[in-house]
């Protein structure tokens, strides 16, 4: 007669993943975005890593497993998700024959495209970045802004030395608008939207207002000749 054997004993380390619905789910992404959803809706540092767990619905455990601590998180998430959005970007600013006006018409197109399509990134900007105190913000001093800002400030001046573009423009202050222009704008809309009844104004209109307004200003366009 066979002596059955005792269960092999559990090993140490990461937790089962039949916690993630579903059995494809990639549970490190999940994790992410996760994170991404509540850090944007209530702030890094009002959020524990036991309540990303919750709503990730993983056990802290599994969590530790994959990032250890908040730290290391908000780092990773600084990592793969911020610092790539910025390279994108950054790629518009190569050197090109493009003018200035074409080039900062390619810019707010694609960063637009990049915030209806990443939701969580103007929430998470005006909760982390501008207000005080913000966890990101020394992330976005040291690291994101001086890809675009310095790029863009160089580009403004290069086109007013040449007598392209108005020489009353302060080239420091010129991406400031550009995110104020396109990020305020995701940011803000559950007022708008809440003022006005603004269901026809999709993420392309949005894009083609700010555009209008960055390339034109107020000016009305040209009459057309007879």
């Amino acid at each position: 007669m066979s002596i059955p054997r005792k269960p092999a004993p559990r090993r140490r380390g990461r937790p089962p993943a039949k916690t993630i619905p579903g059995e494809a789910a990639d549970i490190r992404l999940h994790l992410l975005d996760t994170a991404l959803h509540l850090f944007a809706t209530q702030g890094i540092t009002a959020t524990p890593l036991s309540q990303i767990a919750r709503k990730a619905e993983v056990t802290p455990a599994l969590l530790h497993y994959y990032f250890g601590s908040k730290e290391n998180l908000v780092e990773s998430l600084v990592e793969e998700r911020l610092l790539p959005l910025t390279r994108q970007l950054g790629q518009t600013l190569k050197p090109s024959p493009r003018d200035l006006r074409e080039t900062l018409q390619h810019l707010v197109g694609d960063l637009m495209d990049l915030l209806a399509a990443n939701p969580w990134f103007p929430q998470l900007w005006l909760r982390e970045v501008l207000q005080e105190g913000g966890q990101l913000r020394d992330y976005l001093v040291g690291r994101l802004a001086p890809v675009l800002a310095h790029k863009v400030r160089d580009l403004v001046a290069a086109a007013q030395a040449r007598g392209e573009i108005n020489p009353q423009l302060e080239p420091r202050l010129f991406m400031v608008t550009l995110v104020g222009l396109s990020v305020f704008p995701f940011a803000a809309q559950p007022v708008w939207r809440s003022i006005f009844p603004a269901e026809d104004i999709t993420p392309d209109v949005m894009k083609q207002h700010v555009l209008s307004l960055l390339l034109h200003g107020l000016e009305p366009p040209p009459v057309p000749p007879g």
